[in-house]
């Protein structure tokens, strides 16, 4: 509620990402129904809603836990899955259910313009996401470099300190010196 809230005040077009984790919805009618509440007392559009879960936390009951994230989508909210690659989740909840959005975990990024193995890794899963029409953004970019070999290999949704600090109840400023990319 507050997030949307504050979004709202802030007259933010952008989507807003609600984070949590799989274990943490015992009722996700009670959270729909927040949440639709929300949206509507601050006129913040279902579309531009993302709930995001985290892969922190092992999912214990896979198809309930993806039958909830479908139940959102139904709702109108869009769905993500965060910190991918890092944690429990990962293609095991991608096979049980396709997110609009997968984040790669900024350890995956991490140096990834030298690193052959995580490469591999960004390039195969890039391919995945478009055969599935997921769109893929790029967590915890902090180089030119890193910027540029995501860039080249089809991801145009990236975030990180390269480009902004997070801010906090404001919109953050961003660096546009640093969306200078080499053309594809």
């Amino acid at each position: 509620m507050k997030a949307i809230k504050g979004a709202a005040e802030l007259g933010l077009a952008q989507p807003v990402s609600i984070n949590f984790l799989p274990n943490a919805i015992y009722k996700p009618e009670v959270c729909i129904r927040t949440t639709l509440e929300a949206a509507r007392a601050h006129g913040f559009p279902l579309e531009q809603i993302i709930f995001e879960v985290t892969e922190g936390e092992r999912i214990e009951d896979g198809p309930w836990f993806a039958q909830i994230l479908r139940e959102y989508k139904r709702c109108g909210f869009q769905t993500a899955i965060d910190d991918f690659g890092a944690g429990y989740a990962g293609m095991k909840l991608l096979s049980d259910f396709q997110p609009d959005i997968i984040k790669i975990d900024m350890d995956l990024i991490r140096n990834v313009d030298t690193n052959r193995a995580r490469q591999a890794i960004v390039r195969s899963l890039v391919r995945l996401c478009e055969e599935m029409n997921i769109k893929v953004v790029a967590e915890g970019i902090e180089t030119p470099a890193e910027r540029d070999f995501l860039w080249d290999v089809g991801i145009s949704l990236m975030q990180g300190y390269l480009f902004a600090r997070p801010a906090f109840r404001s919109v953050a400023t961003v660096d546009a010196s640093a969306f200078d990319v080499p053309p594809r």
